[in-house]
């Protein structure tokens, strides 16, 4: 039986397993980098290894099954990202010779916190949530969110943003079903907001 609880430091390899087994919107990403480690090192590693008291995951059949992370304070997650996190990272991923998606996901976190996120003022914190598809549809995704709202709430955390991808139309409805607002994206993505 599968159960919700704090991340722990050991669950990082079944995070980043999850991260890129969903990160083609919702699907395997797998083989489409270069290295499949990038999307874990931009989108689920830093969270845990900042912030491992806003992560909580789903555990069944002896592993992590999914998960939700979360940056408290945006701003200063970002500023964080881009002086200690990201620069002894971003030497092991070639730029020359890229791919388009690839240099995309590169130019993104090379870019992070060099510009404030307008979202961050309304919704101070931001979350990524991941599950494998098998754990789609009971109610784990709401519970997730739930706790980390919690959490965060707690915490004097005023509100929450998040970016999925407009094609993974499954993500988006979810978001609308959970009360989330629907905030300005660029073209292929949809932003929400929610006041906790």
């Amino acid at each position: 039986m599968s159960r919700i609880r704090p991340f722990r430091v050991g669950d990082e390899t079944d995070l980043a397993d999850i991260c890129v087994r969903t990160a083609a919107a919702g699907a395997d990403a797998t083989g489409t980098l270069s290295d499949d480690g990038i999307w874990a090192e931009i989108f689920v590693l830093p969270y845990v290894a900042r912030h491992p008291d806003t992560a909580f995951v789903v555990e069944g059949e002896g592993r992590v099954l999914g998960y939700a992370v979360a940056a408290p304070d945006t701003v200063a997650f970002e500023e964080w990202f881009r002086s200690e996190w990201w620069p002894v990272r971003a030497a092991r991923f070639a730029r020359e010779g890229a791919d388009p998606r690839e240099a995309g996901l590169l130019a993104y976190a090379d870019a992070r916190g060099s510009r404030v996120d307008p979202r961050a003022a309304e919704y101070p914190a931001h979350l990524h949530i991941d599950l494998l598809p098998d754990l789609q549809g009971q109610g784990f995704g709401r519970a997730l969110i739930e706790r980390l709202g919690e959490t965060l709430r707690s915490r004097g955390v005023t509100g929450i943003h998040l970016v999925a991808s407009a094609e993974n139309t499954a993500a988006v409805g979810f978001y609308d079903r959970l009360g989330f607002t629907r905030l300005p994206s660029a073209a292929g993505e949809q932003a929400f907001g929610l006041i906790l």
